[in-house]
């Protein structure tokens, strides 16, 4: 038992090591760290290249590796990203963080080189030495595991209790702004902050390596676990974030005593206790109401921030009018160009662009959810991947008809999601993307997994509808469905049920007093968002022919989303462009580009999210905020100026306020 103890305890530092760094950086920023597994494979990277590929010696390796390495990773993201994102909305500053986890692995593989071996040593010197402790065996990379958790708590611990430096560190934490006026630049502080996570994040990177493997895919496994930890401790409480991190690494390794690793039960069973566990933590927060949303710093700060959950694409000037009719004809556009593909294109191509399109269906779905709603849910891949297994196992199993099935597991989906959504109701945003992602990767661990379902990852076979066997046919129908569905958005923002979730978007207490129930509203809202996501995962499955469960992973879903609001999380034809950009972009690159290249899709999806962090309506809005400045500007070169700067008199005084009233209701309703 206790050599069962003991590996779980070294399982457990390092995620004490990861929650500890993620609570110290949010109390400190306010920004919740999703890019943490992406630092520490980076810093891991690092340090194999030195000591492994280049021969260095373990010692001057390590120090490099952590010592000069890690902070300037820490200081130079700080400076590129973090620092323009603490007064951002919890969806930007996720997004964000998104963005980079996605970006800065094959960037470091570019720099580094792709490993084909993913085995790598940890700090402890190779051979790898075994000791005896009363009976039980612990190897060196278990005790640097326990003396590196040890050196974190009393290097960190002595340093924000007894020094200078953690004198300041508190004082940021407590409030930003009192810092400021106290002298202190909050800068500087913040700069030692994301340096001293670099470090973190690299030891435990480092450390987790020789188990997990030196990969970004199974080191963001490893890391989500600490997120439970995190969460145990609502974001703050560091000791706490410490105890149940190493609690739950000595749960893990004393349960595989009593269940055989190698079992498929095992396999299931036990990376999914972290998730139930956070799950559990999540709803224990809010039946009693200690689940709002968290915002960094002191009451000075509150007062005095200008975060909002407010749309910020729309302007509350007639100018918003005016700049409608050249969106509408790009839109017209852009989906003509879509329609003309399949007939210029070989099938190859038309099969590419057709998977675009149905993975834009998913893609309405967060639309919905996040554009519209302002919720921050990260479950849609999910919806979409159950919407595929069960389409597959009416169609193919029960003998119905395609179309007929996608319909009907949509509608079996559908409560699943209104049921997270009465459970995350009284959630904070950041809260909420935690339970959703949370319930993502529980599906895919439990369901997706399921030898009749994953099929060793080519899962169930599914046929497309009989008129639509050939790409071009079962392309326009995709288009076609892609197009019902953006026209239902369109008028639900135009109906009062719109209305209400725009209100609601605005302001929860607000739409309150007017009568409005925010239960309902949402819940109404995320009932349509499943169905529409389940909708695309059946026409994903029909397009490939098989429901390849692979593809549904909730962490490639945060690709889709950071895709998605790059472009523009509220407009329609976003999905459309972010569906057959995640398709066709890959497949170009592999195409008529060197394989060196093959990972330069995914580091310009990264890097399109990092760009929210400065401009957050999305790279659509703001090309038609450029072209909409610049046509009144052509308008008053030609002396056609807007009626703003004409001489005013009676008459176009009354007309102004009646377009300012006309966009106060576009903006209460969600805009074109």
């Amino acid at each position: 038992m206790l050599s069962y103890v003991l590996a779980g305890l070294a399982l457990g530092s390092i995620y004490a090591i990861a929650a500890g760094s993620l609570v110290i950086t949010f109390v400190a920023s306010g920004i919740f760290n999703l890019a943490f597994a992406a630092m520490a494979f980076a810093v891991a990277r690092c340090f194999y290249f030195l000591d492994t590929e280049q021969g260095w010696p373990l010692l001057p390796a390590a120090l490099v590796s952590l010592g000069v390495f890690a902070p300037a990773l820490g200081v130079v993201l700080y400076g590129l990203l973090f620092r323009h994102l603490r007064l951002r909305s919890t969806l930007i500053k996720l997004v964000a963080t998104i963005g980079l986890s996605v970006a800065l692995p094959p960037l470091i593989n570019l720099i580094f080189g792709q490993l084909v071996n993913v085995t790598a040593p940890g700090l402890a010197p190779r051979p790898l030495h075994v000791f005896h402790v009363f009976g039980a065996v612990v190897n060196a990379d278990q005790l640097v595991a326990y003396l590196g958790l040890v050196l974190v708590l009393v290097v960190g611990v002595g340093v924000l209790r007894f020094t200078d430096v953690g004198l300041k560190v508190r004082a940021l934490v407590d409030s930003e702004a009192m810092t400021s006026l106290s002298g202190i630049s909050p800068g500087r502080v913040s700069v030692g902050v994301w340096a001293a996570s670099g470090v973190l994040a690299g030891l435990a990177g480092i450390l987790v390596a020789p188990t997990a493997g030196l990969s970004a895919e199974s080191m963001t496994g490893v890391m989500a676990t600490a997120f439970a930890a995190v969460v145990a401790a609502r974001l703050r409480s560091l000791p706490v974030a410490v105890l149940v991190a190493v609690a739950m690494g000595v749960a893990t390794g004393v349960v595989q005593k009593f269940i055989d690793p190698e079992s498929s039960f095992a396999a299931k069973a036990i990376p999914s206790v972290p998730f139930a566990l956070m799950l559990l933590f999540l709803l224990y927060h809010a039946f009693r109401g200690q689940a709002g949303d968290v915002l960094a710093g002191g009451g000075l700060d509150r007062s005095i921030g200008t975060q909002s959950n407010a749309p910020t694409s729309v302007s509350t000037s007639g100018n918003r009018l005016r700049r409608l009719r050249p969106g509408v004809v790009a839109a017209g556009t852009t989906i003509v160009v879509v329609a003309a593909l399949p007939l210029l294109m070989n099938d190859y191509w038309t099969g590419l662009v057709t998977a675009g399109i149905c993975c834009g269906i998913a893609l309405l779905s967060y639309t919905l959810v996040v554009g519209e709603g302002g919720m921050v849910w990260l479950s849609q891949i999910s919806f979409a991947g159950l919407g595929a297994v069960l389409t597959a196992e009416l169609a193919t199993n029960r003998g119905w008809s395609p179309l007929l099935a996608v319909v009907a597991a949509a509608l079996i989906v559908t409560p699943l999601g209104i049921l997270i959504g009465v459970l995350t109701i009284r959630l904070g945003e950041l809260y909420v993307a935690l339970v959703t992602l949370s319930f993502g990767l529980l599906v895919t661990t439990l369901v997706f997994t399921q030898d009749d379902i994953y099929a060793y990852g080519i899962g169930v076979d599914i046929e497309r509808p009989e008129f639509a066997t050939d790409p071009d046919t079962f392309a326009y129908l995709a288009l076609g469905t892609f197009l019902v569905i953006g026209l239902l958005i369109v008028n639900l923002r135009r109906s009062t049920t719109g209305l209400a979730i725009g209100a609601v978007r605005w302001s929860e207490n607000g739409a309150r007093t007017i009568g409005l129930s925010v239960v309902q509203t949402k819940v109404v809202l995320t009932a349509l968002a499943t169905f529409v996501a389940a909708v695309g995962g059946g026409f994903l499955a029909m397009n490939f022919q098989s429901t390849l469960p692979d593809s549904f992973n909730p962490f490639l879903g945060l690709v889709w989303l950071a895709v998605l609001v790059s472009i523009g999380s509220r407009s329609i034809v976003a999905a459309l462009v972010a569906g057959l950009m995640f398709y066709l972009m890959p497949g170009i690159f592999a195409t008529y580009l060197p394989s060196d290249f093959a990972r330069v899709p995914v580091i310009l999806f990264g890097l399109g999210a990092i760009a929210v962090a400065k401009n957050p309506e999305g790279a659509i809005a703001q090309i038609g905020h450029d072209l909409g400045g610049l046509i009144s500007r052509l308008r008053a070169g030609n002396g056609t100026a807007d009626a703003s700067s004409a001489p005013e008199t009676d008459p176009p005084r009354a007309n102004e306020v009646s377009q300012q009233s006309r966009s106060e209701e576009i903006k209460v309703g969600g805009g074109a």
